[in-house]
This record gives structure tokens, sequence and C-alpha cells, in this order.
């Protein structure tokens, strides 16, 4: 079986603070915060960044497999994984599949990478929608998470080993919600209470005796499901020793759906010294428990974007930006024609450059051209360029404008040029950043999100955003 080489997380930057949800509608106010996905955020943009975080610290490490999983995909009808696949410049004979529709599809791409013969990237990604006013929008939460998994090796070593998994599936009508409507609906709380409560004991049961372990003995216990009742119940009952049961992080980022198990074992990861076991028990239309030992390796995994430290590090947004964003409130659209929508044999062509930000080096002079060209700004030599993939490359910004007129759901539009390291300038949009505290000469990243939608398609390419800990 497959063990974890690698992983990463990402969560947006912005916070919504549940106590301003209860202003607004003149309702009860909850404590806490939770995660919001910016406007040119998806699924699929959340599950790049969260795959470029993991692939980073295992570069020698290449997956012959990538599984994305989501309830809430971008496109139906079409694979979503492929764009992820094409941003990350994996290799065209590695494949590409969906997992969707449902918070159970995060543990079963996971089990499918452990049980995979070859190395495989998971994607697990979520953004968790409720009508307004309601216990999903309160209680939700978006980010993502993306784990490597592959044998143990010199250039890869294990971080942890899977040594136990269990499933128990039932039928039930808890959590649903029909092709094209907005928000999920729930059957009375104490049901699925009552559903949940001996699947998880069950499946709890049957994968400790496969580890040869007691409740006791395992260091970290990972709880969580969309029903915040049930995975309480779950909790207190199966006998964890004081302290071990993990933070759902419910407070401050809310539940992230289908990433949101593979979020709390990122967490968990962070945390762990080598030579401990983690318990993940997800319940979701059943109940799956994994047992993971961690391993000497990842004593020297660099842990500089830790889950706690982008948790601490998110901005507040407010309730009318939000709604707005989700599409509950609609705004007076800009007085200006639509956008245009992206061509498919353009984009077919390009995707080096719009998927996978690939420029290109002047193989007599050494210039580095962003976007790529056939001929040499610098020497004019014609076609000896070679690709050079920049996605992960830092840039400083040269100049950069605050435009207050052009049309955006997050006003106003920040415009810079950017230098990257090494040579290459391009101007790009910022996005994450406060206009007032931008600076010539900050460093940035580059990020991948959705600039706009327009007859149905999505224009996926990339922004800068400050520089963040890696």
């Amino acid at each position: 079986m497959n063990g974890i080489v690698a992983y990463g997380a990402y969560l947006p930057y912005f916070r919504l603070d549940r106590k301003a949800i209860g202003d607004s509608l003149g309702a009860p106010a909850d404590k806490g915060t939770r995660s919001v996905a910016s406007y040119d955020e998806d699924t699929t943009s959340m599950a790049v960044e969260a795959a470029r975080a993991a692939l980073r610290s295992a570069p020698a490490a290449r997956p012959a497999t990538l599984y994305f999983a989501t309830a809430a995909p971008a496109y139906l009808d079409k694979t979503n994984a492929t764009a992820i696949h094409a941003a990350l410049d994996l290799d065209a004979s590695a494949a590409a599949f969906d997992m969707l529709g449902s918070v159970r599809s995060g543990a079963g791409a996971l089990r499918a990478a452990t049980d995979a013969a070859r190395p495989a990237l998971v994607a697990l990604s979520d953004i968790r929608t409720g009508l307004p006013g309601g216990a999903d929008e309160r209680e939700g939460g978006d980010g993502a998470v993306a784990f490597l998994l592959a044998p143990d090796s010199p250039a890869a070593p294990l971080l942890a080993a899977p040594i136990a998994s269990a499933s128990v599936t039932a039928e039930f009508l808890d959590r649903w919600r029909l092709p094209g409507e907005p928000a999920s609906r729930q059957w009375e709380e104490r049901f699925g209470e009552h559903a949940y409560v001996p699947l998880g004991a069950a499946a709890v049961a049957d994968g400790l005796k496969q580890a040869g372990l007691t409740a006791a003995a395992v260091t970290r216990w990972v709880v969580t499901g969309p029903h915040g009742r049930a995975s309480r119940r779950v909790a207190a009952s199966i006998g964890a020793a004081k302290g071990a049961v993990a933070d759902d992080l419910a407070s401050s980022i809310g539940n992230t759906g289908a990433a949101h198990a593979g979020l709390l074992l990122a967490d968990a990861l962070d945390r762990a010294k080598p030579d401990e076991t983690i318990a993940v028990v997800s319940l979701a239309d059943g109940c799956d428990v994994t047992i993971w030992r961690t391993t000497a390796a990842l004593a020297a995994r660099s842990r500089a974007a830790t889950v706690a430290a982008q948790v601490a590090a998110g901005m507040p947004v407010s309730y009318a930006t939000a709604l707005t964003w989700r599409g509950f409130l609609q705004r007076e659209p800009p007085r200006r024609p639509d956008p245009e929508r992206p061509a498919a044999p353009p984009s077919f062509r390009g995707e080096s450059w719009k998927f996978a930000f690939t420029g290109s080096r002047c193989q007599a002079c050494g210039a580095r051209h962003v976007p790529p060209q056939r001929v040499c700004v610098k020497c004019h030599a014609m076609d000896r360029m070679a690709p050079e993939r920049l996605a992960d490359v830092p840039a400083t910004i040269a100049t950069f404008t605050v435009d207050r007129l052009a049309y955006s759901l997050s006003p106003p539009v920040v415009a810079a040029v950017i230098d990257f390291e090494g040579g290459g300038r391009f101007q790009c949009e910022l996005t994450d950043v406060d206009p007032a505290a931008v600076k010539i000469g900050d460093r940035v990243e580059m990020t991948f999100r959705r600039l706009f939608t327009a007859g149905g398609v999505h224009n996926y390419f990339w922004k800068a955003r400050p520089l963040r800990s890696r």
C-alpha cells in the first residue's frame, strides 16, 4: 500500500465572522469565523494551490495518477481534474479522474490512492454554501488539501504509513441536494445522529482491531463529518486518551466538507512527532476510518505553511461581500459589454502558458520571456527558446496601479508589473491584497485563479498575491 510522502493544505485568505451573519439577519449570533473562498476561487483553483504545496515538498516524486474529490465541482460532464493536471504541469501519461458529488468522495479518493500500485496525488477541495441564515452557511467552510501517496523510497521517504482501514456503509437520507440547487437540504438532526453513531462505533472498532490497538493507545484522533452533533457523539464514545481528540477547527474555519477529514489529517501531521498513531474518522453517508503511523522522516519536513499558520492568517470579509461572491446577493452589473467566453482551440494550443504558466528562455543570450516568444526581444534569435515554468518562481512588484473604475466583485482592481527572480517581467492582477498596503518592492508569488465565467466557460489563469511562507 502507498503511504503519505508529501502533503499540502490551502485555506482561502478571507474569514467571515459568524456574528456578522446574526447581526445582519437579526438572528442569534454564533461564535467564531468561517473561511470564505474569494470571488476568483473555486474548488478547482483551491485544489491546484494545495497540490502545489504538496509537490513542492517532494520534488523527486511524480504522481502517475491524480484523483480530485469535491462536492461542489466547477464543471459537470467535464473532468475537472484535467485543469488541475495542466496547472501542475504533470506528465501527459499521468491519468486524471474526478470523484464528485458528495462529502464521502474525499475518503474514497484517499482510499483509492492508498490502494494504488503507483504514486498517486489526491486533491480534496470544497466550497460549502448554505442559504442565508442557515446552518450550512454558519458552520461550513472553504478549503483544500492534497496528499502525494507512494511506496517508501530514499528519494521520497514515507511521512506516514497506513496500518489499518475500515468502512461501514448504510443507505439513509440525512443530507442531499438535487442538481442545480444552490444549497443542500438536511433531515431532522436527531435522525442523523441516530443513524451515524452506531456506524461510527462499528467502523472504529473494526479499524482498531485491524491495527491491534486500543482507543487509548492512539496518539491523535480526528473525528469529523458534516453532521456536527453526530461527530461529537462519536468522538466522546471512542474512549480516547485525554486530550487525544484533535480540534476540528469548527470555530475558526468551519467544516470544509469533502476536504475536511484530510485537512484535519494534515493539521495532525503538522503537529505530530515520529512513531505516533493518527486515526481519522470521517462520518459521511456511513463511516470511514484510517489509522496512520508517522515515521522519522516527518521530523525533517519543513513546516512553514502549516494549517495552523493559515488559519491564523485570515483577513475579515463583510457578510454582504460573501453573499455577493456566492451569488445570493445580485448587485447592479457594470454598464459595459460582457466578457467573451474563452475559445477552446486557442486554450488547447496555449495550455502550457495558460494553465502551467510556462515562459521561455533564449538559448542564445539567456533572456527570459513572459509570455513565451519565438523571437528573442534582446538578441532577436529565432526559435531558440527553452520552456521554463514560472508558477513557483517568486517575483517583486516593479510598479502598480489601483483601478477604481474597472469592474470587480472585489473592488478596487490592483494591477501590477512584476519582475521574476532570474529575469522576466509580467503585468498581472494582484489578489488577496489590501490595496492600501501595496508597495513597490513587495514580494509576490503566483496563484491559480478563475478570472471570470462567460457563456458557461470558466477562464482560469494566474494572478499574483503577497508572498506567503512555504
